[in-house]
């Protein structure tokens, strides 16, 4: 396996369109312990176990990015924590910040939280965002299928005192969460948590129908703006969200919408699937595969693949409700 220290720079990242490349999301697996309905089917096909990278492998994806510019990283799946190993995972990635990595984070459903909050801590981990799309127990059940909202709430709780700085994430569902939009951003604010507001992603098949689900984020805005005294803010996470300072509580209110906001022009991300596939873009099925850059003899493999992915990379996603953008659900690539 080739293997590139932080302090050997390279190039930095860019694309075909001059948009810098300075974040990537990193899957550790495709797995999830829950089902949500918005993001896949009810009987999901796993990767072979055989298929997926090794925790060291990741973590040299991991020092190859940093070494060409890459200052954010997020632990994604899936579930990544129902990797094995996992935390063991993060702190090796955790050990590249103040080596031009400035910061990791996760995006967890929570499930697992309490049990890891401590070790991902010590990995140098300090922003967390849940995805939690209601606080009712039985719509919880309903959109995750096979979740516990007390699990996922003690994970929360258990992560908050730990001192990380949490966010929330909830997908704007019509028909299921749209009466309780308010309510969230309340007790996220009431807790000191921000919290992103998400349009649903025509994403893989699913079971549901996405137009019926559809709630557009401009409508929501609006009514929110009756509740709560929203003012516009600058403040950037190197994320697609546009910020919002929810004066109430000090607290930020994120808006990530790609179906009535496309948000592409400043996109400066790419996506590692958990069995090496480099995504451009959530929306786009090609890829580039590093896993055979790893393991190759040649140590430039991995450049090379990565710059020939960016040369790839289009100007920007193309969703329609009515038709999924991509084969692959969203576990595949992470959020």
């Amino acid at each position: 396996m080739s293997a590139t220290s932080p302090s050997a720079r390279k190039a930095g990242l860019s694309d075909g369109f001059g948009r810098a490349i300075s974040y990537v999301r990193l899957s550790l697996t495709d797995r999830c312990d829950m089902r949500c309905r918005y993001c896949m089917a009810e009987n999901m096909i796993f990767l072979p176990r055989s298929e997926i990278l090794s925790l060291e492998e990741i973590a040299a994806l991991a020092r190859h990015f940093v070494a060409r510019g890459v200052k954010r990283i997020r632990l994604t799946g899936g579930e990544p924590l129902a990797r094995r190993g996992a935390v063991d995972c993060a702190k090796l990635i955790g050990g590249l910040i103040g080596q031009g990595l400035e910061e990791l984070t996760l995006t967890t459903n929570a499930s697992r939280l309490a049990e890891h909050a401590a070790g991902l801590w010590e990995a140098g981990i300090r922003r967390i965002n849940v995805s939690l799309d209601t606080r009712d127990p039985e719509k919880f059940s309903y959109i995750t299928r096979l979740g516990n909202l007390e699990s996922v709430l003690n994970g929360i709780a258990v992560a908050a005192a730990q001192g990380f700085q949490i966010k929330i994430n909830m997908v704007a569902l019509n028909g299921l969460n749209d009466g309780e939009i308010g309510d969230m951003l309340a007790w996220c604010g009431s807790n000191g948590f921000d919290l992103s507001l998400i349009e649903t992603m025509p994403l893989g098949v699913i079971d549901d129908d996405r137009e019926d689900r559809f709630l557009s984020l401009l409508k929501v805005r609006a009514e929110l703006a009756e509740r709560f005294s929203l003012v516009e803010s600058l403040h950037k996470t190197g994320g697609p969200a546009r910020y919002l300072q929810v004066a109430d509580y000090g607290t930020r209110l994120g808006l990530i919408s790609p179906l009535t906001h496309n948000f592409c022009e400043s996109c400066n991300r790419i996506r590692v699937s958990a069995s090496g596939q480099l995504y451009m873009c959530l929306g786009h099925e090609d890829n580039v595969d590093l896993r055979a850059a790893l393991r190759s003899d040649d140590p430039a493999a991995v450049d090379a693949a990565v710059d020939r992915a960016l040369r790839l990379k289009p100007k920007a996603h193309d969703f329609h409700l009515d038709t999924p953008a991509t084969e692959r659900h969203m576990n595949v690539t992470g959020g």
